[in-house]
């Protein structure tokens, strides 16, 4: 038998595990047969050995004709193939019924059922269909979830007229006020973005907002408890209603020991998460009492609000407040709670959240209220005259002992790990310590989390930017125990991901930037041009030969174009070499590697300011500020044709201390915790400030 036959790689190849891939040098590598065959274990394909392997391939071979029609269909509302429906043929009476998205319900019958049968025009939506074939006296039914898909996503021409636009982009925890409790929250926020639009900005960028642990080291907003929520700790305590029906508890607020503690945290260089929480929680806990206590008085708009988005969010929203609930006394990794607690399903559970009722709707409420605060956000944002409004960011993963491993177990898999392949930044190919979503068991579910992530991300959003859209084309998986570099690929559901992402962008009006640095296989771009989801474009990133920058021209137009990214040093940082300090001090260089990064340096440091005065955005003669520079470089990609230019407000107010240093744990650098130096009330009427947005009318519309 040829030992590139076997049943093992056949079987990898069904289930979408690439035997290769060329990496970021041009080198080939292939899968090995170790790695194919624990990630088929992990997808809960038996290949132990070639008689394993190929009974699993049999057994799917088998199944694969049971079924009258596939359980789900994805297809573009224009393509004649998605108002046709597949079958496997049937000689006996057949009857349809259709459930469309809007409500409609449609009943076809016949004697005898075809391979194809022609659907009524469908338009775009989650339609359901169920097929019952009658014979010998039995009737089998096979259902199917037929969702239609607009040709793309939203155009950006279609939100801006064809006009360019730039926009602000900020870590809100970061952010420092005279106002908040030590953390940027969404009133911060609503400032930034008033601010933002009278300075001529189309959209405010902010990190995901996704809820975290928010103590110990689970502080990245990459690595949330669960994607579907956000983080209470973004809630101006000072906004929620029952304040001003809470005077005992507006005294406590406004005492010397409070406030003291309140200063403390303000004044604090860094973000305390653990205690920022605790200060707020307790204030919030009564303001919750507050709402009960309202709660049974009728009318009341705000209570009745409230249920109609327990209504909308549930039962994702009940499973998560039931999460935290248990979390709070057993300990924030499921997997070590006792046995009857682990299963989401488990009368344990239902028991458990019964005895706690108050501490579940204490956890729904908060919900409601981040949503409010961040709705009124967005209406800010428009208000000030911002044509997309806010622009949000989407994680690519949930943290393997959070609250979406526990309340969707079926979905994923939990001994492999999301990360990415060797690069000459990582030599060792990285691990993300985050685990995958099985592609198989989404579509069995329906995609229906995938739906979930997407409406929840969008919800009050005019952009959402996808972390690392390569996903969707493929997830290079690790094994539990194995390398980075002993990783493969597993083939993504390419086309039915992009169309439900272009359906809800459609229903929500809004923008989407894919996330696609590192490694692209040459088949993305034209993909992404075709699903009108724009690139990303990072200056830094952008280079020619021996380190010189692009020209801003050769920048794609469907792209959104940056001079960093939350992964970099700021500008300033850049310039000054304070990134690579920061390596030598956590342990990434030793001194001999440093010096030759130095060196390099000040080679990039040439190169660009070479670029800068070629472009005519910053004179030869080197007499120039801090912030002209960084002015220069946002003058420089804003001459690019890319329609949207996002501009950080660390580079905005001169930061060089970078947020996060990837590859290194939290006892060497305290990533994600980093605050802004000066105050937004400094920051957004300084004159260096409006000197480094530098572009801005040049992206807004003309009269005329």
């Amino acid at each position: 038998m040829n030992s590139e036959d076997t049943a093992l790689r056949r079987l990898a190849a069904r289930v979408g595990i690439l035997p290769e891939y060329v990496d970021q040098t041009g080198e080939t590598r292939s899968a090995h047969d170790e790695t194919r065959r624990a990630l088929l274990a992990a997808l809960g394909f038996d290949a132990d050995d070639e008689a394993a392997a190929q009974r699993t391939l049999d057994a799917l071979d088998e199944h694969a004709q049971r079924e009258v029609i596939d359980p789900v269909f994805v297809g573009r509302v224009f393509d004649e193939r998605t108002h046709v429906l597949e079958t496997r043929g049937h000689d006996g009476p057949w009857r349809l019924e259709i459930d469309l998205d809007d409500g409609e319900h449609v009943i076809e019958t016949g004697e005898t059922l075809g391979e194809r049968l022609r659907l009524p025009r469908l338009p775009i939506g989650y339609h359901r269909l169920r097929l019952s074939c009658h014979e010998g006296g039995r009737t089998k039914e096979a259902p199917q979830l037929r969702i239609v898909s607009p040709e793309h996503c939203v155009p950006p021409a279609d939100l801006l007229g064809g006009d360019r636009a730039f926009g602000l982009t900020v870590n809100l925890y970061t952010v420092r006020s005279k106002s908040n409790w030590g953390v940027g929250d969404f009133t911060d926020l609503a400032v930034l973005a008033n601010w933002a639009g009278e300075v001529g900005a189309d959209f405010i960028g902010v990190n995901p907002l996704h809820a975290l642990l928010n103590r110990g080291h689970d502080v990245s907003p990459y690595s949330p408890v669960t994607r579907l929520f956000r983080n209470p700790i973004y809630i101006d305590v000072m906004q929620v209603p029952e304040l001003a029906h809470a005077p005992e508890l507006r005294d406590r607020i406004a005492s010397p020991e409070f406030r003291a503690e309140l200063d403390a945290l303000r004044d604090s260089d860094d973000v305390r998460y653990e205690q920022v929480m605790a200060v707020k929680g307790l204030v919030l806990t009564a303001l919750h009492r507050v709402f009960l206590d309202r709660a049974s008085q009728r009318p009341n708009p705000r209570a009745e609000l409230y249920e109609r988005f327990v209504e909308e969010s549930d039962p994702a929203l009940t499973r998560f407040a039931t999460w935290m609930t248990i979390a709070e006394r057993e300990g924030s990794d499921w997997r070590n709670w006792p046995a009857e607690l682990r299963d989401p399903d488990s009368e344990a559970v239902r028991r458990y959240a019964e005895e706690h009722h108050s501490r579940v709707e204490y956890h729904r409420w908060l919900q409601y209220e981040a949503d409010r605060q961040l709705a009124q956000a967005a209406t800010v944002a428009r208000s000030a005259g911002m044509r997309i409004g806010l622009y949000q960011d989407l994680a690519i993963g949930s943290s393997l002992c959070g609250a979406d491993t526990w309340a969707y177990p079926e979905l994923f898999v939990r001994t492999v790990s999301l990360g990415a392949p060797p690069d000459p930044y990582a030599l060792m190919g990285q691990n993300w310590g985050l685990p995958p979503i099985d592609p198989h068991a989404l579509r069995r579910v329906g995609y229906d989390y995938f739906v979930q992530l997407l409406r929840n991300a969008l919800r009050h959003a005019g952009a959402l930017r996808i972390d690392h859209i390569l996903g969707f084309f493929r997830q290079f998986w690790i094994p539990e125990g194995m390398r980075g570099e002993q990783g493969a690929y597993l083939r993504a559901p390419t086309e039915e991901l992009f169309g439900i992402l272009a359906l809800e962008s459609v229903r929500h009006s809004a923008v989407i930037v894919g996330e696609d640095l590192g490694t692209v296989p040459p088949g993305v771009p034209p993909v992404l041009e075709r699903w009108q989801v724009l690139s990303s474009r990072v200056m830094f990133f952008e280079r020619g030969e021996n380190g010189s920058f692009r020209p801003p021209d050769e920048y794609p137009a469907l792209a959104l174009a940056t001079a960093d990214t939350h992964d970099m040093a700021p500008i300033a940082g850049f310039w000054s070499g304070r990134d690579i300090d920061i390596r030598v001090a956590v342990g990434l260089l030793d001194e001999d590697s440093a010096d030759d990064a130095r060196q390099w340096r000040e080679h990039e440091r040439g190169k660009l300011h070479e670029r800068l005065v070629a472009e005519g955005v910053l004179h030869a003669d080197g007499d120039y500020t801090p912030g002209e520079l960084r002015a220069a470089v946002h003058a420089l990609i804003c001459r690019s044709p890319s329609v949207l230019v996002g501009l950080a407000l660390d580079d905005l107010s001169g930061e060089t201390e970078p947020v996060n240093v990837p590859g290194v744990g939290p006892d060497r650098f305290a990533s994600w915790t980093r605050k802004m130096r000066e105050p937004i009330e400094v920051i957004t009427t300084s004159s260096e400030t409006t000197l480094t947005i530098h572009c801005g009318e040049r992206h807004r519309p003309t009269d005329g």
